[in-house]
């Protein structure tokens, strides 16, 4: 994590974020594939974590507007956020698909993050994050975290064996 101090901008705002985040984003292109990247925040504190993140995302975005979020995998947040000199909408719904965040511009540009929880172990934290940013990739979230989806195979061209694997193991580990 890369800590910068006092980069400000000619208005007087920070400039980039303080805290580097653990994001990996597709190349900017037509959209491919169920998301546009990866997020793997350092705790379920939204607000804490978001300053950061959103300073990114709005070097692909411009000023961000809104962020929509899954309600049951934060703690409590506000309504809005007021991050890098405006005020951000944050939405959290039960029907968010779980493990994403949405962020939506001012221009109605959006970018949709599969969000790796916080505990994920950092060698599958990392496969998982390079494989949804690889150009291409079609993989659902449920896909790369290894998540059960109902029995539905991942599709052949995303499918990442030894990253399964892996994440098996783990999961076997810690049920013990």
């Amino acid at each position: 994590m890369t800590r910068h101090e006092g980069r400000t901008d000619s208005g007087g705002h920070r400039a980039g974020p303080e805290n580097t985040p653990r994001l990996r984003m597709k190349p900017k292109a037509r959209m491919t594939g169920h998301v546009d990247g990866a997020w793997w925040p350092h705790s379920e504190d939204l607000p804490s974590e978001l300053p950061d993140l959103l300073a990114v995302l709005s070097v692909r975005l411009g000023p961000i507007e809104r962020l929509m979020y899954e309600l049951s995998a934060w703690g409590k947040a506000p309504a809005r956020l007021a991050t890098g000199g405006r005020s951000v909408r944050l939405d959290g719904f039960r029907r968010q698909p779980a493990n994403t965040l949405q962020a939506l511009g001012v221009g109605r540009e959006r970018i949709l993050l599969m969000v790796v929880p916080p505990s994920t172990a950092p060698d599958i934290a990392h496969e998982a994050m390079m494989t949804a940013a690889a150009p291409g990739n079609a993989s659902t979230v449920g896909d790369l975290l290894g998540i059960s989806d109902g029995g539905q195979a991942p599709p052949l061209a995303s499918y990442r064996p030894a990253f399964h694997r892996r994440v098996r193991r783990l999961r076997a580990r810690q049920s013990r």
